[in-house]
C-alpha cells in the first residue's frame, strides 16, 4: 500500500510540475508575443489625414460628375479612414473631434442617394467647413481644407460608366 501511496503522490507532484512549466511557457509565449505587437506598424494621424485629403478630393470629383456610384464609394472610403483613426489612434486628442464630420458626411450621403447636385454641393461645402473647423480646434489651423480645383488625379476618370 505504501508504495502506491507514494507512487501516487510523486505523480500528483510530477503533473503540478508539469503544469507549472506549461504556465510559465505560455506566459512566456504571451510576453513575447505583445512585445512583438507593440513593435507592430501603426499609421500615424498624419497618415490618416492625407488618407482623408485624397478621398474628400475624389468625392468631390466623383460628385461634379455625378457619379453617385464612385461617390458613394468615396464616402464609405472616408466613413473606414475614421473609424481606422478611433481604433489605431484612440489616444490622440484629436481622435474625439473626428465626430464633428459625421453629420456633413451623413448629409453627402442623402445627397449621393437622391441623386441631388445642389445638395451635395452644399454638404460638401459642410465637410470642408467640419474639417477645418476641427483643425482649428486642435491648433492646427495651418493645415486648410478646400474644395478642389483640379484633380490631382490624372489617372482617374471621375465621370459615370453608362
Amino acid at each position: 500500500m505504501r508504495p502506491l501511496l507514494f507512487s501516487l503522490i510523486t505523480l500528483v507532484l510530477f503533473s503540478c510540475n508539469q503544469e507549472s512549466n506549461n504556465t510559465t511557457d505560455l506566459q512566456n509565449r504571451i510576453d513575447s508575443l505583445e512585445l512583438k505587437l507593440a513593435d507592430t506598424y501603426k499609421p500615424g494621424f498624419g497618415d490618416f489625414m492625407g488618407i482623408l485629403q485624397t478621398h474628400h478630393s475624389k468625392l468631390w470629383f466623383a460628385g461634379q460628375h455625378k457619379n453617385w456610384k464612385l461617390a458613394d464609394f468615396e464616402v464609405h472610403e472616408l466613413m473606414e479612414t475614421i473609424e481606422d483613426i478611433q481604433k489605431f489612434q484612440s489616444d490622440r486628442q484629436e481622435t474625439p473631434l473626428m465626430t464633428m464630420i459625421i453629420p456633413p458626411l451623413d448629409s453627402i450621403a442623402k445627397a449621393i442617394e437622391q441623386k441631388n447636385a445642389a445638395l451635395f454641393r452644399t454638404s460638401y461645402r459642410s465637410l470642408t467647413n467640419a474639417c477645418n473647423t476641427c483643425h482649428q480646434a486642435v491648433e492646427m489651423e495651418f493645415n486648410v481644407v478646400t474644395i478642389p480645383e483640379t484633380s490631382p488625379y490624372t489617372n482617374q476618370d471621375f465621370k459615370p460608366v453608362n
